[in-house]
């Protein structure tokens, strides 16, 4: 399994807006494109950051879900100008990760 820690900057002010937008639209339609969404969360030290968890079968299913998920007119033309508006896209961070063989998430 692969997995990608993706660490967002909300703009000011916009985090519970983010979360919600996240949670009734972005997840939902990532999900349906096979997008495994391991856990979501909100830093308690800084009120402007995101957390999410995903998960791949391997770095084909990675490609195959990035294309379905990021070339659909759907993404294109409705969430990803949304999202802009809601986040720093320039400060997105993402850590490709494998679990050790302890983890319970693997």
């Amino acid at each position: 399994m692969l997995f990608e820690l993706r660490t967002y900057t909300c703009k000011p002010g916009m985090r519970e807006q983010w979360v919600k937008w996240s949670e009734e639209k972005v997840i939902p339609f990532q999900v349906s494109k096979g997008v495994v969404v391991v856990g979501t969360f909100v830093s308690n030290d800084n009120p402007d950051v995101y957390i999410w968890i995903r998960r791949f079968a391997d770095e084909a299913d990675k490609e195959r879900t990035y294309k379905a998920v990021y070339e659909d007119p759907v993404w294109k033309s409705e969430i990803g100008p949304r999202n802009a508006e809601l986040l720093f896209r320039e400060k997105i961070a993402v850590t490709n990760m494998s679990a050790t063989p302890h983890s319970v998430i693997s």
